[in-house]
């Protein structure tokens, strides 16, 4: 597949042209996803009233559009977009299809340190923000060093981590049984994960830090896609992978932190937004762009189906990818089990 070479200064950047077209079509599909959830309500809005409410006409019905539906749709984009480069982080370090936040425990980990902050702190947003993050780290550090022990691999990280994910979610059901029933009854709401209610106020600082992340990602790239294709090459082209590994652990953690401080753990985009953009892309290793962009689309695409499943009644997000989620790994479990024995009869 050719490739196209952008370059601005000093600065190159090489990119396939299959990668480009991908690119291009998923946002294509993430703008008429965002139009479908503008227009989307209680009322239908059509798509001239929609456009005159964010040209910022006046009127009750172009505010519910600019202050409800709006703020929704970007974190519907937004979000996905952090959970799906955060997946592929992680299945990219692991070079496991199972290797996603959300089954190595880092998303558990971040609610434990989000429910510390509503039971024990105040529960103020950036309470919430920096103890989720702490919370991943935390988790991501208990991971690697058992796993360290009997030598990292990929296949060992994912299993640490799935013990992990079950001890963390144990922990996180004690702490709930242990609070207040105000408290208890919101963080089981919000442990489904949803975009129920996420307006203006809640994205100013999550938006800016997924923003940073993003961005010091985009600028790690080249270094990932090296580091995929084996430690002896990335080591020969000069990547220094110990700190690499430890800025992507980083950078993942704090995507998945920082969407799980705001709409809680919203499962398995993560998990299937990787794969499916590599697969879309027709890439060696787990290319970063097109997983991203598959993961606005997943969760902007579940977000409006937990709006019209139980019409009035607004699903939780995390819901409808669940249960798309366990499709999809019952699939990828069966496909892996498959392939295991021919693996193992090639000399």
């Amino acid at each position: 597949m050719t490739a196209l070479v952008l370059r601005r200064g000093g600065l190159s950047l090489r990119v396939r042209r299959r990668t480009l077209v991908l690119a291009a079509a998923l946002l294509l599909a993430a703008a008429a996803l965002a139009v479908a959830g503008l227009c989307y309500g209680p009322t239908w809005a059509g798509p001239d009233r929609v456009y005159e409410a964010l040209s910022g006409a006046p009127g009750g019905p172009h505010v519910v559009i600019r202050e409800w539906r709006l703020p929704r749709v970007l974190a519907g984009f937004v979000f996905g977009a952090a959970l799906g480069a955060a997946g592929a982080v992680f299945q990219n370090l692991t070079r496991n299809p199972m290797g996603s936040p959300d089954v190595i425990g880092l998303d558990a980990g971040a609610y434990t340190g989000a429910l510390v902050a509503l039971t024990v702190l105040a529960g103020t947003p950036t309470q919430l923000t920096a103890a989720s993050v702490l919370g991943g780290l935390a988790a991501a550090a208990v991971v690697y060093l058992l796993a360290l022990r009997g030598g990292v691999s990929g296949l060992r990280l994912v299993v640490i981590g799935i013990a992990a994910n079950a001890t963390l979610s144990a922990v996180n059901s004690w702490i709930v049984l242990r609070a207040d029933l105000d408290i208890a009854i919101a963080a089981v709401g919000w442990s489904a994960g949803s975009l129920n209610g996420v307006d203006w106020a809640d994205l100013g600082v999550p938006f800016a830090v997924i923003a940073v992340l993003l961005a010091l990602l985009a600028a790690r790239s080249r270094a990932v896609l090296q580091a995929s294709l084996g430690d002896d090459l990335a080591v020969a082209t000069g990547i220094r992978l110990e700190r690499l590994r430890l800025e992507l652990v980083l950078i993942g953690v704090g995507c998945t932190a920082t969407v799980t401080a705001v709409a809680g753990p919203v499962a398995f985009i993560a998990l299937a937004a990787p794969q499916i953009g590599r697969r879309l892309a027709a890439a060696p290793g787990v290319p970063l762009l097109p997983a991203a962009l598959v993961g606005a689309v997943l969760l902007q695409g579940a977000d409006l189906a937990a709006q019209a499943l139980l019409a009035p009644v607004a699903l939780p997000v995390g819901v409808v990818t669940t249960a798309i989620g366990g499709c999809y790994l019952l699939w990828l479990l069966a496909r892996e089990v498959r392939r295991t024995p021919a693996s193992r009869s090639r000399p």
